[in-house]
């Protein structure tokens, strides 16, 4: 799908950088110079800062009608001691002859929702404090608050009638915690005292000045993880688990029912499989829901089921490509159910026929579709739409033909540079796996030159490179390693999303070494081609590519430098600090207490005397996905070793930068590192 360039309707304001913590004098040195360099403004040249330009679309909501298209835009502050997203809510008419602004201020807004008659805007937005719902009239007119709930509303949806929303809460701290904390004797006991997450319902007036009263609906010892209305208002039906843990979501889920007054609480469907995201036809006679079946599912592989929510009668659906259920909802006749579904390095919505026959592609294209939302009694579909070369937008479409109009021109008025071309690659692994990835090449490249190449590992594992905009504000700003001369290659390999049942399995009790394979040979595959130079090769990759980063370096010494992003190196210690344990233990086949072998064989710090790489270690201080000690495990055993390294943390970071200072940084300062070893003699490790 090919669009022209729009005029923004917003201003984008240049965004400025504050560079962080360099292990060493020199590092600091060459870090700053380059932020001092790419803070400047450069609109002819590939910078973090032109980057960050490119402000993010987000969730969108379509009104019934299929006429007004409302969704989000997220840009970074960054001036000053500011480092933060700020994000607001825009409308656009689905002609594209209107587009308008209806959220201000300092306060973010998000989660956009049309009632079902289009004349009301609802919003979460924590300009009172929490998360609250709040309205605005789409004839005009000034926001108002509908919650007043503690501590602060979460998911929400529309009532089929439009008189009330029903929403999803944490439990609130009770007033002995209060007072504990006050006192600062609020001590934590582990796995105990879960705050449970339930629904709840609060009219909707609009007349009405003040905030409403909200009503609990569910009451127990579980965990709400998603709900839909019945189409008459009547009852909920909901996702539930038995706490909030994330681990227990792989783990365990069913569905239930209950009268929207509240009441007993019915279970629908159980199983030692997850059932999630169940949502309800529009002529009441069926539920969907996604389910991994008669087991829990480590990799996230699940199936479309429906269940009768009358008689109970389930009923497993054709499977879809990828089997990863992402339930958009359903057509007017109830007869198809709309999925958002990865096919290899493109993302698109598919629809499946509850009563047999074909499933459908809805969208296509080289590129990805985002975020989504579906106006099915008017044959109308949402989606932000990207590929290599186009940032992402907002687009709508028929559901019957796919010809999207764009109606959204954020990104309108920021430069775009000349690209680095990004082309699909397919190569087979030594034991003649199939394998895809994308490779970009430097800007302004002249064939037949041999360049260096930076090979990007993505995580997951079970996560997938696709067709998406390669000027995105990313952790790994491809067109910026592309400006700097650099080809960069993202292969998925076994193991990765987007290619079926049997390729997400490949990997399993065998981390680092087919997978590690499968990268190796698309780095031979573009040396071949006469792209990349063989002595010029540079490894980068965050989470399970840092993993697969960490282990790569104790298996060969072909690359230059490496830069291991929030890696998880001993399998073992990850094990049990991970928030996901059980994910790690599902990969490996067993506890590491009845197997250790198996994790020692995947651990890079059971093989740390081989490493001469010099390797750059990068953590965020409060990851609880791959605790930061992991980082720290890598970093002391390669410089107790005596090879080249240095350790970037994150302060106030998670599994990944929140803060769009340090997420320009992370590029920046892998530059500074790649750079480095580039330009001299391969140190070896006594060397340092």
């Amino acid at each position: 799908m090919q669009t022209a360039r729009a005029s923004a309707p917003i201003l984008l304001t240049a965004a400025a950088l504050c560079s962080f913590l360099a292990p060493t004098a020199a590092g600091a040195q060459d870090a700053a110079a380059t932020a001092e360099a790419n803070a400047a403004p450069a609109d002819d040249r590939w910078t973090p800062a032109l980057s960050m330009r490119f402000h993010q679309v987000g969730s969108l909501a379509i009104s019934n009608d299929g006429g007004k298209v409302a969704y989000t835009v997220r840009e970074p502050l960054m001036e000053g001691e500011k480092s933060e997203y700020l994000s607001h809510i825009w409308v656009a008419d689905a002609d594209g002859s209107r587009n308008v602004q209806f959220t201000r201020g300092e306060h973010s807004a998000g989660s956009p929702a049309f009632s079902p008659d289009g004349a009301w805007l609802a919003f979460a937005t924590g300009r009172s404090g929490s998360s609250q719902i709040w309205v605005i009239a789409m004839a005009g007119g000034e926001a108002r608050q509908v919650t007043d709930a503690k501590p602060g509303v979460g998911q929400f949806r529309w009532s089929p009638a439009g008189d009330a929303f029903g929403f999803v809460m944490r439990d609130p701290q009770t007033e002995e915690e209060e007072k504990a904390a006050k006192e600062k004797r609020d001590v934590e006991m582990v796995d105990q005292n879960f705050k449970y997450g339930h629904l709840y319902t609060v009219p909707f007036d609009p007349v009405a000045t003040e905030t409403a009263e909200a009503t609990r609906v569910t009451e127990g010892d579980f965990h709400v993880t998603g709900f839909d209305w019945s189409p008459d208002g009547s009852q909920l039906v909901f996702a539930h688990q038995a706490d909030p843990r994330i681990n227990t979501g792989r783990l365990s889920g069913d569905i239930a029912l209950v009268s929207a007054n509240g009441g007993d609480v019915s279970q629908l469907v159980t199983g030692p499989g997850v059932e999630s995201s169940p949502r309800w036809s529009p002529d009441g006679s069926l539920i969907a829901y996604g389910s991994t079946g008669d087991q829990p599912e480590p990799v996230g592989l699940s199936d479309l089921y429906v269940v009768d929510p009358e008689s109970g009668d389930v009923r497993m659906l054709p499977e879809t490509p990828n089997r990863s259920v992402f339930i958009l909802g359903w057509s007017a006749d109830s007869d198809e159910i709309f999925l958002n579904e990865s096919l290899g390095t493109t993302r698109h919505v598919i629809a499946v026929p509850v009563g047999g026959g074909e499933i459908r592609q809805v969208t296509e294209g080289a590129g990805v579709v985002g975020a989504t939302a579906l106006a099915a009694g008017a044959g109308r579909l949402a989606v932000t739409w990207e590929t290599n070369d186009e940032p992402r937008e907002v687009h709508v479409t028929g559901l019957d033909a796919f010809r999207p109009v764009q109606l959204s021109s954020v990104t309108a008025d920021v430069p775009l540079p000349p690209m680095g071309r990004t082309e699909l690659l397919a190569w087979e692994a030594p034991d003649g796996t199939p394998v895809e990835g994308l490779l970009t090449y430097p800007v302004g490249y002249e064939e037949g030159s041999q360049v260096p190449l930076i090979l990007n590992v993505h995580g997951g594992p079970a996560g997938v490179f696709a067709q998406s905009f390669t000027g995105n504000p990313s952790i790994y700003m491809i067109q910026y390693f592309a400006q700097e001369g650099m080809a960069v290659l993202r292969p998925n390999p076994r193991g990765s999303t987007g290619y079926g049942k049997e390729f997400r399995y490949a990997n399993f009790m065998d981390w680092g070494y087919g997978d590690l394979s499968d990268l190796l040979a698309g780095v031979d595959e573009v040396i071949e081609m006469g792209v990349a130079h063989p002595d010029s090769l540079l490894l980068m990759g965050w989470s399970y590519g840092g993993y697969m980063t960490s282990f790569a370096v104790t298996q060969t010494d072909r690359f230059r430098a490496a830069s291991m992003g929030a890696g998880l190196p001993n399998l073992v210690s990850m094990v049990t600090t991970t928030d996901i344990g059980d994910y790690l233990v599902g990969h490996m086949g067993d506890e590491y207490f009845n197997d250790y072998e198996t994790y020692e064989r995947h651990s890079a710090v059971y093989h740390i005397k081989n490493v001469t790489t010099p390797t750059q270690v990068i953590h965020g201080a409060l990851d609880l996905r791959v605790p930061f000690t992991q980082g720290q495990e890598f970093y002391t055993s390669l410089l107790r070793l005596g090879v080249d390294t240095e350790f970037v943390v994150y302060p106030r970071t998670p599994h990944g930068p929140t803060e769009p200072k340090f997420l320009m940084d992370v590029s920046e300062r892998i530059l500074v590192w790649f750079n480095k070893y580039l330009r001299g003699p391969r140190p070896t490790a006594e060397e340092g």
